[in-house]
């Protein structure tokens, strides 16, 4: 099955300028969504975690059900103020503004594996303060797992050159 078909792109949103990859007609697709979610659970084996992560809000989509199959814990990563307990926050950059991430103090243990899955990665600066929010809780990032990699905005490249384990479904460019 070949899951681009079931991207729509969207011109200039949210802002003018972005061409913006919109997975809602994937995920009503009954098929292109499981389908998604057994590519995402194969790409899995290849890596060695004990829970899973998932970045708010699209990321939850896959993230919770692969946690599910799976049978591993997940964990929210949040926008700011979202979430009631204490909180570790990372500030950081997107391509279209500013924004925080924060995930609840005791979802992360000393040692623990995360596995961290989103639907797209654009210039990476999401999917960098989700690991800097798993490593400042004492975990260790074992990979990533993005549906969409928008190729020429660099994202991936980046986490890369910080050493991550990177694994993505699809490839579009970001323009």
């Amino acid at each position: 099955m070949n899951l681009k078909e079931f991207i729509r792109s969207i011109p200039d949103y949210p802002k003018k300028g972005i061409l913006f990859r919109d997975i809602t007609t994937l995920i009503k697709n009954k098929e292109a969504f499981s389908e998604t979610i057994d590519q995402i659970i194969e790409k899995s084996n290849q890596m060695k975690f004990n829970k899973i992560a998932a970045i708010e809000s699209r990321g939850f989509v896959f993230g919770s059900a692969v946690s599910y199959i799976l049978k591993k814990p997940f964990i929210m990563l949040r926008k700011k103020d979202k979430l009631p307990a204490d909180v570790h926050s990372v500030d950081f950059e997107l391509e279209y503004g500013k924004a925080t991430i924060e995930v609840h103090k005791d979802s992360i243990s000393q040692n623990d594996s995360i596995l961290i899955i989103d639907d797209l990665i654009a210039t990476g600066g999401t999917a960098d303060a989700a690991a800097k929010l798993v490593e400042i809780s004492r975990g260790k990032v074992a990979g990533f797992i993005f549906v969409i990699n928008l190729f020429d905005l660099g994202g991936c490249d980046k986490l890369i050159k910080k050493g991550y384990k990177i694994k993505n479904l699809i490839e579009f460019p970001g323009h």
